[in-house]
């Protein structure tokens, strides 16, 4: 008798996509990457627009007056209740989203593509309206294979969700359209999401990046994330300090992966904590913070660009970068819709910025190579949070434009990931990944988004 051992769905669609033509291929890679490109620059001409609008609404009133200490936290509380009900119609958009979509790519999972993007559309936004500390690129990434979901069965119909290329490949796009970072995106592809590396696959997964990019940076124009004034080369002398910063940065991610995930896991087990709090604590935290400690809100606080040229005391860095990190693990912990890599990137910036202070007056750093040292840094807290050092140093060469320095980008990379291996820390999508599955299995109102 013969065991029937399961082909995974990866080995399936490559073996598809050779028997495809090269043009039908591209064609479907650049329907995906196109529209990818056009749903992500939306989101984020709106994110753009309504936080140019918040801001303008704070700085026009004068916040300590009774009526404008109400009408913010009203304004919260309706964000936070809007957000709740967003997570009940469509609890896959809770968190970043990678880990949902990783799963789906390995046919551990399916979605309601439309209502996936619709839903995850606004509910980040809300986060982002509200103040919490949490990032677009996961869920741009998920809008990304959401998507590509429903392009793929404008041309496979109801087996769109068997072909990983789809999901895969608007992925690649999602993270392109939110950084500008169309190598990083491929590199995510293959080097976090495990995506079997094969000619077919790689021509589908170029082909939407380069879509992407081109809808983003040339027709909408959105150019760097991060355009420091000044990204001088490190000189061979200093060929110590990527050593120094991997290490820091390391030690950094470790920390922030395991403050992450107790406070999460936590959180999903306390009984004091039902839903409906559980997400409205950090809105009700953001207004707070307005009042208590402004800096480290995302829009009207300290932004990583100020932080090359604005000269704040080693305490200071060091007291924000504690506030960011606690603060953004409570934001992420509440469930609400939101990624983890921008205020990843933002604590390596002030991980950084630590580092150039004090190299600054130890005389072994000039003062125009903080830019540099920033990217250094946020390349080490990327690689040593998720465990992928060449998407790390593809990201950060390609949101600052500073690819001269790719030699000590990749080498600070490294060393990071390497320390936090020696840590025993796990990669924080390996974490939240096994927390989704684990949660999709215990929950009977998730078995039709299982696939066995």
């Amino acid at each position: 008798m013969s065991l029937h051992i399961p082909v995974p769905p990866t080995l399936r669609d490559v073996d598809a996509l050779r028997k495809l033509g090269v043009w039908r291929v591209l064609a479907q890679a650049l329907v995906t990457g196109g529209v990818v490109g056009a749903v992500i620059g939306l989101f984020r001409a709106a994110y753009d627009a309504l936080c140019a609008f918040s801001l303008r609404a704070l700085l026009a009133h004068d916040m300590h007056e009774p009526l404008a200490i109400f009408g913010l936290f009203g304004a919260l509380f309706l964000l936070a209740m809007m957000s709740l009900l967003l997570l009940r119609r469509e609890p896959l958009i809770s968190g970043s989203g990678i880990p949902q979509v990783e799963l789906m790519v390995h046919g551990h999972m399916r979605m309601r593509w439309l209502r996936v993007l619709l839903c995850k559309f606004t509910g980040t936004l809300i986060s982002l309206t509200g103040g919490l500390s949490v990032g677009r690129e996961g869920p741009s990434i998920m809008m990304g294979a959401a998507v590509g979901s429903g392009v793929g069965r404008f041309w496979h119909r109801k087996n769109a969700d068997d072909l990983p290329r789809f999901l895969v490949g608007g992925s690649v796009a999602g993270m392109t359209a939110a950084f500008g970072a169309p190598l990083a995106g491929m590199f995510f592809a293959f080097e976090e999401m495990k995506t079997l590396l094969s000619a077919p696959m790689f021509l589908f997964t170029g082909a939407c990046a380069l879509a992407a990019w081109f809808v983003v940076d040339c027709l909408l124009g959105f150019g760097l994330v991060f355009p420091f004034a000044a990204q001088p080369f490190l000189h061979w002398q200093q060929f110590w300090l990527p050593l120094v910063a991997g290490v820091c940065m390391g030690i950094l991610g470790c920390l922030y992966n395991e403050t992450l995930m107790r406070l999460t896991l936590w959180e999903d087990r306390c009984p004091a904590l039902p839903q409906p709090l559980r997400v409205l604590l950090p809105f009700m935290l953001t207004g707070c913070l307005v009042y208590a400690y402004p800096q480290v809100l995302p829009g009207i606080g300290i932004a990583t660009l100020h932080l090359e040229s604005l000269p704040l005391p080693l305490t200071s860095l060091l007291t924000l970068l504690a506030v960011k990190l606690l603060f953004s693990c409570l934001s992420f912990a509440s469930g609400v819709s939101g990624g983890i890599l921008m205020p990843l990137l933002h604590m390596g910036a002030l991980g950084g910025a630590c580092l150039a202070s004090a190299c600054t007056l130890l005389h072994v750093l000039d003062p125009d190579q903080t830019g540099t040292m920033l990217t250094l840094c946020m390349a080490g807290m990327f690689a040593a949070a998720v465990r992928a050092p060449l998407t790390a140093t593809a990201l950060l060469l390609e949101m600052t434009g500073a690819f001269h320095n790719a030699p000590a980008v990749l080498l600070t990379a490294y060393v990071a990931v390497f320390t936090a291996n020696v840590m025993g820390s796990q990669p924080i999508y390996d974490s939240l990944r096994t927390r989704c599955l684990v949660g999709l299995r215990s929950s009977p109102t998730h078995e039709s988004a299982v696939h066995s």
